[in-house]
């Protein structure tokens, strides 16, 4: 058993080794193109961002700390990337299982899906005003797609033999769905949750530009407005370590409801 946990955390602390090295060389190579090159008139080196962003734990952007900005961007995406993930998951069934509701909607899905997310603020202005609601549905827009369409590529690869064998088992097509079809889209419907969180996280940005004085996305778009690049750095930087943190939870709850098909990302 001792040996058996040796075992797990040397592979654990290999894991994040080989994460952290390509971040490391990364930075390395920013730093020594703001100190070689022209970069360095245009954009401040990754010490001083990283200076920037720990100070921003004490000293307000705007009227807030960085962590509280987080806090900010954190519900807007949670509440749009979640009702995008049920939503999303409910329809990629429905166009999935159901032919008169995919000849329906597939077509208006994908005719709207190509939108751009930044298209759509007027329109979330004039249904939702410029409050909280209106940041929601640029987030939801943004995640949506990718969990319907996902999870309905997921039901069309659906092994045929497994669907077959199971109806000569006496199985109803009820029992077929549910026993089957739906297990076998669980990794897909993970897979496009990955997808769509970035995009949540990349739209909340947008969101943000809607009436904000806080957020992870204000602070980009403020530090643009007087092109202080330190700022819009440092809320990349915290947005990305954000999404990354985000993503690691998702892999983790992935790997436990999908053990039995855990992917080597």
């Amino acid at each position: 058993m001792a040996n058996k946990t040796s075992t797990l955390i040397k592979k654990s602390l290999t894991h994040i080794v080989w994460n952290i090295i390509p971040i490391l060389g990364f930075l390395l190579l920013w730093q020594l193109a703001t100190f070689f090159t022209r970069i360095g008139y245009l954009m401040p080196d990754p010490i001083r961002v990283i200076r920037s962003l720990l100070k921003s734990f004490v000293s307000p952007l705007g009227e807030y700390t960085i962590q509280v900005h987080v806090l900010f961007s954190l519900k807007r995406i949670m509440v749009g990337y979640g009702t995008a993930t049920v939503t999303g998951i409910l329809f990629g069934i429905g166009i999935g299982l159901s032919k008169p509701f995919r000849a329906v909607f597939r077509p208006i899905f994908e005719l709207i899906r190509p939108i751009p997310t930044v298209a759509w603020i007027p329109i979330s202005i004039l249904w939702f005003g410029i409050d909280e609601m209106s940041k929601y549905f640029i987030v939801f827009y943004g995640a949506f797609a990718n969990v319907a369409l996902s999870v309905y590529m997921g039901i069309q690869r659906v092994d045929p033999e497994l669907v077959g064998a199971a109806k000569m088992l006496g199985c109803s097509d009820r029992q077929v769905t549910l026993k089957v079809v739906l297990p076998s889209t669980i990794p897909y419907i993970f897979s496009g949750m990955q997808v769509a969180l970035s995009a949540g996280i990349m739209s909340v940005v947008v969101a943000e530009m809607i009436n904000s004085y806080e957020g992870i996305g204000w602070n980009i778009h403020a530090g643009q407005q007087v092109a202080d690049m330190t700022q819009v750095l440092t809320g990349m930087v915290a947005l990305a370590v954000l999404g990354l943190l985000m993503a690691a939870v998702l892999r983790q709850i992935e790997r436990r409801m999908c053990a039995w098909n855990t992917r080597s990302t």
